[in-house]
């Protein structure tokens, strides 16, 4: 049943990644030279209601804390999301885009794919060094206490509990989904813009 779940699921996401234009480089590009910012706007409103269902349910009791994963804070960690985000950049694909991509049949995502699988086992090759060398020591915190989980809190000492603060900053990005204008750079509008335009 887990297996059919996450089948499901992982498809139902493609279907949406394709939907919004998140597996076209060019939409991808758009967004990161603001000239259109729809998909960040999608992106925001995504994270904003996961978190908010997230800490909601935790605080309600429908979602069990001790699923809450955290990622640990070190130089690995900064370093790669660094070397993520050039490679969104230049590629228009982050891992999750890169792969709905390919199944769409681009060509440039199978490459993209390819060039994944490769960095991720010169990764898994050199795992040792990195971990000897300190770049994977680090501690896992959140911003705020989170009742029920062993994690430590950046910020111990405010009035609420980290669940109040995760479902206020969920709610934070969705206003600042709906209030950014469409476009934050540029006057005209990139050839062919609007005329496949993905749905939001």
């Amino acid at each position: 049943m887990e297996i059919f779940l996450a089948i499901a699921i992982g498809g139902l996401f493609g279907v949406m990644l394709e939907r919004i234009g998140a597996t076209d480089p060019n939409w991808i590009g758009r967004m990161l030279n603001l000239t259109n910012i729809h998909l960040m706007k999608t992106i925001l409103v995504a994270i904003g209601t996961a978190s908010i269902l997230m800490f909601g349910g935790q605080m309600l009791g429908l979602v069990e804390v001790g699923h809450m994963s955290v990622k640990a804070i070190n130089v690995g960690v900064l370093l790669g999301g660094a070397i993520l985000g050039i490679g969104w950049a230049i590629a228009g694909y982050c891992p999750g885009t890169g792969v709905c991509a390919a199944a769409t049949g681009r060509l440039d995502a199978w490459f993209f794919v390819a060039g994944g699988l490769l960095g991720a086992g010169a990764y898994a090759l050199t795992y040792p060094f990195w971990k000897q060398i300190g770049f994977l020591n680090g501690e896992k915190w959140t911003l705020g206490a989170i009742p029920g989980a062993d994690y430590p809190a950046a910020l111990p000492n405010l009035p609420f509990s980290g669940d109040v603060l995760g479902i206020g900053i969920g709610i934070a990005f969705i206003i600042v989904a709906i209030i950014l204008p469409r476009r934050l750079a540029g006057q005209k509008a990139p050839a062919g813009e609007g005329v496949a335009e993905p749905a939001e």
